[in-house]
C-alpha cells in the first residue's frame, strides 16, 4: 500500500495560458493504493458526489491502464472539483505517484508527467500537463511540447474560492480563437516578466506579469463579482490578481505579512455580492510526496 499527498494547482497565472503552472501548499488530495488483480475506485472527500468512481470516467482510470497497474484506489479529495485549482490534475498525479511507487515502474518525476496527463484528458477533454505538471513536480512549473521546467520558488499567495462552479469545458469555449500583434506582445512581456520574478522569488514582479489582455477578461466574465473581488485585493495590498485555472477560484500574489488581509478583502467582497467563498493562504510548494508505504 502506498498513500501520496497531491497538491492543488494553479495554472496559466494570467499571462502563461497552457503554460505557467505553480504548486499551492493547500489544499491538496490524498490517493492511497493497493495492489489488486481489478481496478476499483472509491472516493470520499469535498465534492466527492460529483466525481464517479468508474475507473473509465475517472482521472484516474487512464493512469492505471498507462502504468498497466491495477489497483484498489481510495481518492479523499481536499480540492474541490470544478474550483480552478486543478482538482482532476491532483487525484491524476497522486496516482501516478503511487502507482509508479507500487509497482516499482521506476519512471522518473517528468516521465510521470505526461502519463497524468492523460488522466485530465478524460474530464477536460484534452491532455493538458499545466496542471499536473506543478502538482507532480512541485515549484513553478514550464510546460511546453518539449517536456517541463519546474523551478522552486517562495511565493505567498491567497486563493479565494468561491461557492460556484466553473468547468473546464465551458471555460475553454471563451478562449479567443484570435488576439491583435499589440496584445499577442503585452502578453509575451508579462510571462517573461512573471518567469524572471519566479527565478527570484520576487512577488511584486510576479504580480506585475500575472496581467493578460486576452484569455483572462473572457474567463473573468464567468465569475460573479470578479471585478470586485480583484479590486479588493489589490486595496489590501496584492501585487497582482487573476483568474486561477479555468475559475471560479482567484489567485493573488502577496508579499509576506500581507496574506492574511488580502484573504478577509477578498471574502468581504464576495459577501457583499452575496456570494459565499472560502480563502486559502497558501505559497509555491512542493510537489506529490509519498506519505506511507
Amino acid at each position: 500500500m502506498v498513500t501520496v499527498r497531491a497538491p492543488a494547482t494553479s495554472a496559466n497565472l494570467g499571462s502563461g495560458f497552457d503554460v505557467f503552472g505553480a504548486a499551492l501548499t493547500r489544499p491538496a488530495d490524498v490517493v492511497t493504493v493497493e495492489k489488486a488483480a481489478e481496478t476499483t475506485i472509491e472516493v470520499t472527500g469535498v465534492g466527492a458526489q460529483y466525481i464517479p468512481e468508474d475507473p473509465e470516467k475517472n482521472t484516474v482510470g487512464a493512469v492505471v491502464e498507462a502504468l498497466d497497474a491495477p489497483a484498489r484506489i481510495h481518492i479523499d479529495k481536499g480540492v474541490r472539483p470544478a474550483s480552478g485549482l486543478g482538482s482532476s490534475a491532483a487525484s491524476a498525479a497522486g496516482a501516478a505517484v503511487a502507482l509508479n511507487r507500487l509497482y516499482d515502474r521506476g519512471l522518473s518525476r517528468s516521465e510521470l508527467v505526461p502519463i497524468a496527463a492523460e488522466g485530465e484528458a478524460v474530464v477536460s477533454g484534452v491532455a493538458h500537463s499545466d496542471n499536473v505538471a506543478p502538482s507532480i513536480l512541485g515549484g513553478f512549473t514550464v510546460t511546453t511540447s518539449d517536456g517541463t521546467h519546474a523551478v522552486d520558488a517562495s511565493i505567498p499567495l491567497v486563493v479565494c474560492l468561491p461557492d460556484i462552479a466553473v468547468s473546464t469545458r465551458d471555460a475553454r469555449r471563451v478562449v479567443p480563437e484570435t488576439a491583435s500583434m499589440e496584445d499577442l506582445v503585452e502578453t509575451v512581456g508579462n510571462a517573461a516578466t512573471l518567469a524572471v520574478g519566479m527565478c527570484r522569488s520576487d512577488p511584486t514582479l510576479v504580480g506585475a506579469g500575472m496581467s493578460d489582455p486576452v484569455v483572462t477578461p473572457e474567463r473573468a466574465r464567468l465569475i460573479t463579482g470578479y471585478d470586485d473581488v480583484r479590486a479588493a485585493a489589490f486595496d489590501a495590498g496584492a501585487t497582482g490578481v487573476t483568474v486561477s485555472g479555468a475559475g471560479p477560484a482567484i489567485l493573488a500574489v502577496c508579499r509576506d505579512g500581507r496574506r492574511r488581509g488580502v484573504a478577509a478583502a477578498m471574502l468581504d467582497a464576495f459577501s457583499d455580492a452575496d456570494i459565499d467563498a472560502r480563502a486559502y493562504q497558501t505559497r509555491i510548494g512542493r510537489g506529490s510526496t509519498v506519505l506511507e508505504e
